[in-house]
């Protein structure tokens, strides 16, 4: 592409509409700024847009101890960037300190379900509460008319109201992590990045000379200095690291484990069991007992599973949608009925903790937490 096609490309995926109710320029934009370049070119399309705009970024750790953190957000250096945009784009910009909040709705929780024994995704529950709950009402307060995110999600305004759908660009593609959010949120927030592939995001960042454009994505679980999560549970929840036996599915001692956090549903190394036929998966976790259950790969195979806190985006479908039980995972035909979430065909490392969200083509039709699952062993041909 040559320079005047490359210029023209650019300039042409700056142009969002932002859905507003009124003009522009009497308009006023919020932009949750968390310090990388997806939040940054957020800021950079509204204030494009000729909306008065105002970032703001959520402290979520101590801003001493977390100076000088790699891959989080929401911290230390990551603050000073998002200033640094918002100097750069001549936008005000405000930063709100939440650590108290993030810990005890986020990170707690996440210790408090590994000592349970279930695999949580902190990411959801930061959504729920601080991002989608505190920051919504936050813009609110600032007059704003909509708040926007740097999450890779389409809003599309259908004949029922506003719809959440899967992000262009599938390697980006954020949906898994938003099945929570509500009707009355979705009305208010903006994703101006889910029709954009990430590449273009950078290059946008670049034309506009911000000095986050190469800066490295953030990790899934921010608040994990080196992924190692079994630490921080650990340091929240000591009693989740009391060591246990590995058995079989007749109870039978197969060897030891140093604590269930370091193990969830679908694992198959660390188990550290040799001489086996074949090979062993953590199949179930039992936090009373202290026991992690294994068996071979046909144990793992799951019928359905029972949701909770189920959040509804559609009208009432109920049949040809489609489930993802992990963030990764492949959407897979599924029927859905009360609380009951049932495959068309087994399903494989489904694990309590984790969210079930379902989907009608790329539209989220909502989701739930899973708190148990059927295995397919149990399940009448």
């Amino acid at each position: 592409m040559g320079f005047s096609a490359r210029s023209a490309y650019l300039a042409g995926a700056m142009i969002v509409d932002f859905d507003l109710a009124r003009p522009a320029a009497e308009a006023r934009i919020v932009v949750a700024m968390s310090g990388g370049v997806d939040s940054s070119v957020v800021a950079a399309l509204a204030a494009r847009s000729g909306a008065e705009v105002i970032g703001v970024t959520l402290q979520l750790y101590d801003h001493g101890a977390a100076t000088g953190r790699a891959r989080a957000c929401c911290a230390g250096r990551d603050i000073a960037d998002a200033q640094a945009v918002a100097a750069r784009l001549g936008i005000a910009h405000y930063v709100f300190d939440y650590e108290s909040r993030f810990r005890d709705s986020v990170i707690d929780r996440f210790a408090d379900e590994y000592a349970r024994g279930r695999t949580p995704i902190p990411c959801v529950s930061c959504n729920q509460s601080v991002k989608f709950t505190d920051l919504l009402g936050l813009a609110r307060e600032l007059g704003a008319d909509c708040l926007a995110t740097g999450h890779y999600v389409r809003r599309r305004v259908g004949p029922n109201g506003p719809e959440l759908h899967r992000a262009a660009d599938p390697a980006r593609d954020q949906s898994y992590f938003l099945f929570a959010t509500t009707r009355e949120q979705l009305a208010y927030l903006r994703f101006p990045l889910g029709g954009l592939p990430k590449p273009l995001v950078r290059d946008i960042a670049r034309d506009l000379a911000l000095a986050v454009a190469d800066k490295p994505d953030s990790q899934d679980i921010c608040f994990v200095p080196n992924g190692d999560y079994a630490a921080v549970v650990a340091k929240v929840r000591p009693e989740a690291a009391q060591p246990g036996e590995i058995v079989d599915g007749t109870g039978r001692v197969l060897g030891r484990h140093k604590g269930l956090i370091h193990f969830t549903v679908g694992q198959r190394r660390g188990l550290e069991i040799g001489g086996q036929a074949e090979p062993l998966y953590v199949v179930r976790l039992d936090p009373e007992t202290r026991r992690v259950v294994v068996g071979p790969k046909a144990e793992l195979a799951v019928a359905g599973a029972r949701l909770s806190g189920i959040n509804w985006l559609g009208e009432g479908q109920r049949d040809g949608l489609e489930a993802k039980v992990r963030s990764m995972a492949k959407p897979a035909p599924a029927r859905f009925d009360g609380d009951e979430l049932r495959f068309d065909s087994p399903e494989f490392g489904v694990a309590p903790g984790q969210a079930a969200v379902l989907y009608e083509g790329t539209r989220v039709l909502g989701g739930g937490w899973i708190e148990e699952t059927v295995p397919a062993a149990l399940t009448p041909a």
